[in-house]
C-alpha cells in the first residue's frame, strides 16, 4: 500500500483511482477489475449507424458542387430539392445499416414534430459536414427544438409545464458545470463568502469547485439518509428556507447512491422555491433516463431551476461530450441580474458591450454562451456541429422508441449486474421503487452488520481506516472501487459502477468484497478470544 495515506486521502476519488489501479495491476497475469468509473461498456448502435449513413449522404450533397475541379473540392449542401434527393438515396441504400432509421427520423420530424423536412435535412447535412460555424451559437435552430422535445419527454414527462425553455448545447455535463459556475460568478449572482447548499452524496466536483480560490463559497450540506433509502428528510430540505442560502446544487438521481428523489421531497422543494423565488437550483439529471417514471426538479420548479443533462451514460457516449443546459424563459437568474445594483449593471454592460447593443437584455443563458468563450470570442462560440447532429439522432432514436425497448434493455442490464454482485456478497438488497441502479454503494457498516453483527462493525471501524480497505481490496483482489466519502457519503463505503463491466465481473467483485469482510471477521474473532 502507498506509504503516505494521509496525502492520498486529500485526493479527489477520481485521482485516487489511479493509485488504486496501480495496486490492482501490480500482480502479473491477474485481471484488474475497475468498477470505479461510470463509463458504460454498452452503447446505442442504431443512432450511430444513422450518423455514418447521414455522413455519406451529406458527402454526396457536397460533391454536387465544384465537380469541374479534379482536386477533391466540394461545396455546401443545397436546400432546393434535398428531400427528393434523400428519398432517392434511401431507395438505393434501404437495406444498409442506419438507412431505415434515418428515413424514420425524417418522417418523424415532418409528421410528428411538424418541422420542415427539407430544412431538417439541410441542417443535418451542413452540421455533419462541419462546413460552417454553429449558427445560432447557443444551438442549431431545429436541433434545439428536437432536443427540447427529448428533454421534455424524459425530464418533464406528463407533469404540467407552462411556457418554453431555452437550451445551450455544451461539451458534456462537465462543461455545463464549468460554464454555470463561471457565469454565476461573472454576473455577481454568487460571490466569495456566499452560501450554497449541496445535496449529498453528490458528484465530487460539485464539492470541490466551490472551495477553489476562483469561488470561495461556503457550503451547507443537505444530507440524504441511507437508512431512509437515501432520501432527504424534511428537516434537511428545510435548510433551504434560510435566505442566506443563495443556491442549491444536486444530482438527481444521486451519485453514487443512484436513487431518484421522492415525490414528497420534490413537492417540498417546489413549495420552498415558490416561497423563495430568489433561490437558484441546479439539478444535474444525467441518470434520470435510467429511472422509472422520472420527474426532474426542472419540471416541478422550472422558474428557479437550471437543468443539466448529458447524453454520455444513457447512450454510451462519454467520448462524444454531449450535454445541454436548460433554463425556463422566465427564470430567477434573469430576474436577479435585472435587480443588481446600478454600479454592477454598468460593469456588466461593459463586459458584454462588444456582442450586443442591449447588454441588459442579454439573457443568462446567452451570457453562458458568451462567457464560455471569454466574451471576446463569442462569434466562434457553440458546440461543434457534428456533435449536435449526433445529439439530435440520439434524441430522435429515443423519441421514436415509443415502447421504450432500449430503455428497458438498459435497466435490465444494470439491474442484472446488481443482483449478481449482491448474490456473491451473500445478501439480498432491499428493492426500492426510487432506486436506479447505475451505481451502488457497498456500505461497510451495513454489509458488516448484516454478515456478522454490530460489535464486529464497531471494532472494524475503530481498527481500520475505510480507505485502507479499498487499497487492500485492490492489492489482494485486483478490484478498484472509489471511496464513497469522496462524494460526501458519511458512511465508510465503496462506489461500484454497475455500467462498465460484465455480469461475471460483478460476481468476482462480490466474492472479493465478501472475502475481505471474512478476513477481518477472522481477525476480530482472534482479537476477541485473546489469541
Amino acid at each position: 500500500m502507498p506509504s503516505d495515506k494521509s496525502k492520498l486521502a486529500q485526493l479527489s476519488p477520481f485521482e485516487l483511482k489511479d493509485e488504486l489501479i496501480k495496486l490492482a495491476s501490480s500482480v502479473e497475469n491477474r485481471l484488474m477489475l475497475n468498477a470505479g468509473r461510470g463509463n458504460p461498456n454498452f452503447l446505442a448502435t442504431i443512432p450511430r449507424h444513422g450518423f455514418w449513413r447521414l455522413g455519406l449522404f451529406a458527402m454526396r450533397e457536397a460533391e454536387r458542387s465544384f465537380t469541374y475541379l479534379p482536386e477533391g473540392v466540394g461545396g455546401f449542401p443545397r436546400l432546393a430539392g434535398i428531400e427528393d434527393r434523400f428519398e432517392i438515396y434511401y431507395r438505393e441504400h434501404a437495406t444498409t445499416p442506419g438507412m431505415r432509421f434515418l428515413a424514420r427520423c425524417v418522417s418523424y420530424v415532418r409528421d410528428q414534430l411538424g418541422l420542415d423536412a427539407s430544412q431538417f435535412l439541410y441542417e443535418m447535412c451542413e452540421g455533419i459536414l462541419a462546413c460552417n460555424y454553429p449558427v445560432p451559437d447557443r444551438m442549431l435552430k431545429l436541433s434545439e427544438q428536437i432536443v427540447a422535445r427529448y428533454i421534455r419527454e424524459e425530464m418533464i414527462g406528463a407533469h404540467p409545464f407552462v411556457g418554453h425553455f431555452d437550451l445551450f448545447a455544451t461539451e458534456g455535463g462537465t462543461a455545463a458545470m464549468t460554464y454555470i459556475f463561471n457565469t454565476l460568478r461573472e454576473n455577481r449572482l454568487l460571490g466569495p463568502g456566499d452560501t450554497i447548499a449541496l445535496g449529498l452524496p453528490i458528484f465530487t466536483p460539485y464539492i470541490e469547485i466551490p472551495e477553489l480560490n476562483d469561488y470561495q463559497l461556503k457550503t451547507v450540506h443537505i444530507e440524504a439518509d441511507p437508512a431512509n433509502g437515501w432520501q432527504y428528510s424534511k428537516a434537511e430540505i428545510d435548510k433551504l428556507r434560510d435566505p442566506a442560502v443563495k443556491a442549491f446544487f444536486l444530482v438527481n438521481p444521486s451519485n453514487p447512491p443512484s436513487v431518484k428523489m421522492s415525490e414528497e421531497s420534490l413537492a417540498q422543494i417546489a413549495e420552498i422555491a415558490k416561497a423563495r423565488p430568489d433561490l437558484i437550483i441546479l439539478t444535474d439529471d444525467v441518470y434520470g433516463t435510467f429511472a422509472d417514471d422520472f420527474t426532474s426538479l426542472f419540471a416541478i420548479a422550472p422558474h428557479n431551476t437550471i437543468l443539466v443533462y448529458s447524453y454520455s451514460k444513457y447512450f454510451g457516449a462519454t467520448g462524444w461530450r454531449l450535454g445541454v443546459i436548460a433554463t425556463h424563459e422566465d427564470n430567477v437568474l434573469d430576474r436577479a441580474i435585472a435587480a443588481l445594483p446600478e454600479k454592477t449593471k454598468k460593469e456588466l454592460d461593459k463586459r458584454y458591450a462588444s456582442i450586443t447593443t442591449d447588454p441588459r437584455g442579454l439573457k443568462f443563458i446567452d451570457r453562458l454562451v458568451a462567457d464560455s468563450r471569454t466574451v471576446a470570442l463569442n462569434h466562434t462560440a457553440g458546440l461543434s456541429t457534428p456533435q449536435q447532429v449526433q445529439m439530435v439522432l440520439f434524441s430522435l432514436f429515443s423519441l421514436m422508441d415509443t415502447e421504450q425497448d432500449y430503455k428497458a434493455a438498459m435497466k435490465r442490464l444494470i439491474r442484472s449486474r446488481e443482483r449478481a454482485l449482491y448474490r456473491e456478497i451473500g445478501i439480498t438488497p432491499e428493492r426500492d421503487a426510487n432506486e436506479v441502479g447505475y451505481y451502488t454503494l457497498l456500505d461497510l457498516e451495513i454489509l458488516g452488520a448484516k454478515a456478522y453483527g454490530k460489535p464486529f462493525v464497531e471494532w472494524l471501524l475503530k481498527s481500520v481506516n475505510p480507505s485502507e480497505l479499498l487499497f487492500e481490496l485492490a492489492k489482494e483482489s485486483g478490484v478498484v472501487l472509489l471511496p464513497g466519502r469522496g462524494f460526501g457519503a458519511q458512511h465508510p463505503s465503496g462506489r461500484v459502477s454497475l455500467a462498465n463491466l460484465n455480469e461475471t465481473d460483478y460476481e468476482k467483485i462480490g466474492r472479493a468484497a465478501r472475502g475481505l469482510i471474512e478476513r477481518y471477521h477472522a481477525k476480530f474473532l482472534k482479537k476477541k478470544s485473546g489469541k
